[in-house]
C-alpha cells in the first residue's frame, strides 16, 4: 500500500491481477524523457510563481536529470505496481531527494501529465515522420532524372489509358506524399497546444502561471506566443489531438500501399515494367525460382493495421463523458504502433524506389498495346472543329476496326479513315503514337514534356532549399 500514490483512502491492497491489468507501464516509459523534461519545467515554473524555493526546483532539476540518465542507460527498474511512467519518475525522485521531491505533483494530475507528455511525443514524431516523407519525395524525384524521357501506359480501371513519361508518374506520388507533409503541419498546430495546469479536470486554486509553463516547453506559436488550452475539462479529457495525428498516418499508409500495389503488379511477368533489388525481395521455401515482392506486399498489408489504430481510436472516445477516463489509456499502443509501422514502411520505401530499376525494353515493346493515342487523335478531331461527342463516335469506330484488324491505329490506311469520315485525310497521322501523342500536350499540370521539366525543377529547387533549412538548423 505505501506503494501507492493515491493509498490514503483506501483500506485494502490493491489485487495484483488489477495491478496487471491496469499497469501501462509496458508502453508509456518510452515518455519518459518528455516527463522529465515537463517535471523540470513545472518546477522552474512553481518556483517562479513562489510555491518551491530556487533550492528546491534545483533538487528537483538534478534529481530529475540523474533519473532520465539512468532510464537511458538502462539500469532504471520498472515495476508492474508503479503503473506508469509519471509514478515510476516521481517515487525514484522521492528516494533520491525525499520530502522535497512530494512538491513537484502540486497544481498537476497524471491527467495532464499524460496529456502533455503524448502531445511533446507527438511533436517530435511529426518532425521525424516529415523528415522521412521527405526522403521518400527525394528517392522520387532523383528517379525522375534517371528515368528522363521514357514513357509508359497511363492506366484508368486497371486499363490502358494514356500514355505518360515516368517522370510524371514518380511526381504524382511527390504530390500525394507532399499533402501528407501539410496534414502532419496542420496537425502539429492543434498538438502545440498545453494543457498542464489543468490538473485533474477543473484547474487549481493555487497561483500557477500555465503561460511561463507553455514557453519553457516550447508550446508557443510563430510569433512566440505561448499555446495553452482555455477549458481544464477539455484539456484533461482531448485526444482529438492524437486521433488526428492517426488519421495522417493512415492516410500515408494508404498511399504507401497503393504504390506498393502497382509495383507488385508492374513487377510480375505479366507487366514486366519494373525489377526490384533483389536485397529487397525475398524467396520461396519450395520454388527455386521465385522472387517475391514480399517488403512491398508487407508495406501494403501493414496499412490495415494502421487503418485498424484508427478506427479503435474512434470508437474509444466514442460517447466518453467529461472529463478524464481510464480508457484513454488504450490511446498510447494504437498511437505507437501507427507511428513505428509507418516510420517503417518508409524506411524500406526509400531504398526501394531508389534501388528499383525501369525494364526500358519491355515497355516500349509493349508501348502501343491499348491504343493509347487515341484521345489524342479525337483531341485533334476537336481542333479541326469536330463537336466533342462526334470525334469521340468517329475515333471509337476508328478504334474498333483497328482492333478487328489486330492493328495500330497508325497502321490503318488513308481509305480507312475516310470509310468513317471522308474528312479525314492523312495529316491526322501527326496525332498517332504514343511520342507524338505525349508531345502534343500542353496543359499545365499535364505529362506535356516541358510541363514535366518545369514540375521536375520545382521539386529539385523545394528539395534544396528544404535541404539548405536543415543544414542550418543542425548547425
Amino acid at each position: 500500500m505505501s506503494k501507492k500514490a493515491w493509498s490514503g483512502v483506501f483500506s485494502q491492497a490493491t489485487d495484483r491481477r488489477v495491478e496487471q491489468f491496469t499497469e501501462s507501464i509496458s508502453f508509456d516509459q518510452r515518455l519518459y524523457a518528455h516527463d522529465v523534461a515537463a517535471s523540470i519545467a513545472h518546477a522552474q515554473m512553481l518556483a517562479t510563481v513562489g510555491l518551491i524555493t530556487i533550492e528546491e526546483c534545483r533538487q528537483i532539476e538534478q534529481g530529475l536529470s540523474a533519473i532520465r540518465q539512468q532510464i537511458e542507460q538502462g539500469k532504471f527498474p520498472f515495476f508492474t505496481e508503479l503503473e506508469d511512467i509519471h509514478l515510476h519518475i516521481e517515487r525514484a525522485l522521492i528516494e533520491q531527494i525525499g520530502d522535497t521531491g512530494r512538491k513537484l505533483h502540486m497544481a498537476r494530475s497524471r491527467n495532464d501529465q499524460i496529456s502533455t507528455d503524448l502531445r511533446m511525443w507527438c511533436r517530435e514524431t511529426i518532425d521525424r515522420l516529415d523528415a522521412a516523407l521527405h526522403s521518400l519525395q527525394c528517392a522520387f524525384v532523383e528517379r525522375c532524372t534517371a528515368d528522363e524521357g521514357i514513357i509508359v501506359p497511363g492506366y484508368t480501371h486497371t486499363q490502358r489509358a494514356q500514355p505518360v513519361l515516368a517522370a510524371h508518374y514518380w511526381l504524382a506520388y511527390c504530390e500525394k506524399i507532399e499533402r501528407d507533409r501539410q496534414r502532419l503541419a496542420d496537425c502539429l498546430d492543434r498538438v502545440n497546444v498545453l494543457p498542464l495546469g489543468a490538473a485533474a479536470l477543473a484547474g487549481t486554486s493555487l497561483p500557477i502561471d500555465r503561460h511561463e509553463a507553455a514557453r519553457r516547453l516550447g508550446f508557443i506559436d510563430a510569433a512566440g506566443q505561448p499555446q495553452v488550452m482555455a477549458n481544464s475539462l477539455d484539456a484533461s479529457s482531448d485526444r482529438d489531438f492524437v486521433i488526428e495525428l492517426a488519421f495522417v498516418l493512415a492516410m500515408i499508409a494508404e498511399h504507401l500501399s497503393g504504390w506498393a500495389e502497382e509495383w507488385i503488379l508492374w513487377s510480375t511477368a505479366e507487366f514486366n515494367f519494373l525489377k526490384l533489388p533483389e536485397a529487397f525481395c525475398t524467396g520461396s521455401s519450395i520454388m527455386p525460382q521465385k522472387i517475391n515482392p514480399d517488403v512491398l506486399e508487407l508495406i501494403r498489408g501493414k496499412t490495415a493495421r494502421v487503418i485498424g489504430n484508427l478506427q479503435a481510436l474512434l470508437v474509444l472516445v466514442k460517447g466518453l463523458p467529461l472529463a478524464y477516463n481510464r480508457d484513454l489509456q488504450e490511446d498510447k499502443e494504437r498511437l505507437f504502433d501507427s507511428v513505428d509501422t509507418v516510420l517503417a514502411c518508409i524506411g524500406v520505401a526509400m531504398p526501394l524506389v531508389a534501388g528499383t530499376e525501369l525494364n526500358r525494353g519491355a515497355i516500349a515493346e509493349k508501348l502501343d498495346r491499348g491504343y493509347l493515342d487515341a484521345t489524342t487523335l479525337m483531341e485533334e478531331l476537336i481542333r479541326r472543329g469536330v463537336p466533342q461527342r462526334s470525334a469521340h463516335e468517329t475515333v471509337g469506330k476508328l478504334v474498333r476496326t483497328a482492333m478487328d484488324r489486330g492493328v495500330r491505329l497508325a497502321d490503318l490506311s488513308a481509305d480507312d479513315f475516310k470509310q468513317v469520315d471522308p474528312a479525314l485525310d492523312d495529316s491526322v497521322r501527326q496525332a498517332l503514337g504514343v511520342e507524338n501523342s505525349v508531345a502534343r500536350f500542353v496543359s499545365y499540370g499535364s505529362t506535356s514534356p516541358a510541363e514535366v521539366k518545369k514540375q521536375v525543377q520545382v521539386w529539385q529547387k523545394k528539395q534544396k532549399a528544404e535541404g539548405t533549412e536543415q543544414k542550418a538548423e543542425q548547425r
